[in-house]
């Protein structure tokens, strides 16, 4: 039996992720759960699972739970944990994601901020401590459902996208939207950070970068296109010309699953099986690049590496925040992080310190904008 620590479990993917653990209890044990402020969520998960170690990252209830963002460490380290799972939303989930890789586990990765800001230095943690990563985004399972099946090397990826819930509105309108429209995406439930980045596109940036990360091919060999359907999650091409493509019913489960047994594969019934029939048309779009500047802003940000995606997410995140908060409109926020990157110089993110940095300067400079 192998012993879990699932970080992130009252988000939408920590919940989903449970939901996996409790089918195959027979196989995993959850030996700690952190939560980030949803105390009373978490309160239920713990009784349920019974895990030695139970942290809250937020807010303040030290008569029940460890408090404050080390316990996503002390989770992530935890000596009966074989698999950490990150489901932890954005840059708080980079700490843990190093030292479970510097302690010799597996991280089943769903925290794909930790690629995007700190990639080498994810993957040197990886090489140092004997750790293991294993990709829990569907695209990024997917690419790698494809490579278990084929002896070559990748030559060109593509992502898909759903288009998020402005797949199909005129720009001045997407300018407009209220958050309860940014947060109505037509095929995923998940949080609202990760839905707004939908919306925004922005998820699908950070996804290009995550993928440089793990599969190691550059950019201009990974692309993105529109898929509403949401079936196909990536398609590998090879040197030959030849697609592999992973299909399967929107699910964060099966991914979750693989990413758990990986390279094996575990009988189970509680994702709904894929039928070509009842998936119906299945349809691909560009994306509209121009009418969804984050996504080519975090693509550039990106290539020009070093600290560039570091503070291409902090704007990010900072900006989100504010329009969730009603402090700025939706169609600001690719503006704050456009003028955020212009005004950064990157340099080598050759330390976490440097990453840190980066982050802290991003966040106060898109606040000074945001006003």
């Amino acid at each position: 039996m192998r012993g879990v620590a699932v970080l992130g479990s009252t988000g939408s993917i920590g919940v989903s992720a449970l939901n996996v653990l409790r089918r195959h209890a027979d196989r995993f044990r959850v030996v700690a759960l952190t939560g980030g402020s949803n105390a009373e969520l978490l309160r239920t998960q713990a009784d349920e699972f019974r895990p030695d170690f139970v942290g809250l990252a937020s807010g303040t209830r030290p008569e029940e739970f460890a408090c404050g963002a080390d316990c996503l460490v002390r989770a992530a380290t935890h000596p009966e944990a074989d698999i950490v799972l990150n489901a932890v939303v954005g840059f708080a989930g980079l700490d843990a994601t190093l030292a479970a890789l510097r302690a010799g586990k597996r991280v089943a990765l769903a925290n794909k901020e930790s690629l995007v800001t700190a990639g080498e230095l994810v993957l040197q943690a990886a090489r140092d401590g004997g750790g293991e990563l294993v990709p829990v985004d569907s695209e990024h399972s997917a690419v790698l459902q494809c490579l278990a099946a084929a002896t070559e090397s990748p030559h060109r990826l593509v992502l898909t996208a759903s288009g998020g819930p402005f797949r199909e509105w005129p720009a001045a309108e997407i300018a407009a939207a209220t958050v309860a429209e940014a947060l109505n995406h037509p095929t995923w439930q998940m949080g609202s950070k990760i839905t707004v980045d939908s919306a925004t596109l922005a998820n699908k940036a950070l996804e290009v970068i995550e993928a440089h990360h793990l599969f190691g091919l550059p950019y201009e060999h990974i692309a993105a296109v529109v898929h509403p359907q949401s079936i196909i999650h990536a398609f590998v091409e090879f040197a030959d010309g030849s697609v592999l493509a992973q299909l399967g019913f929107p699910s964060m489960e099966l991914p979750i699953l693989y990413a758990l047994t990986h390279p094996e594969r575990l009988p189970d019934g509680g994702v709904r099986r894929f039928d070509p029939v009842a998936a119906g048309n299945l349809t691909f779009e560009p994306l509209r690049e121009e009418v969804f500047p984050a996504f080519g802003l975090g693509v550039a940000s990106g290539r020009a590496g070093g600290t560039a995606p570091a503070v291409f997410n902090a704007g990010n995140e900072t900006a989100v925040a504010a329009f969730l908060a009603g402090r700025i409109p939706f169609g600001r926020i690719p503006a704050v992080i456009g003028a955020v990157l212009e005004q950064h110089q990157p340099v080598p993110a050759a330390s976490v310190d440097a990453v840190r940095d980066a982050d802290a300067w991003a966040r106060r400079r898109a606040e000074e904008l945001i006003g």
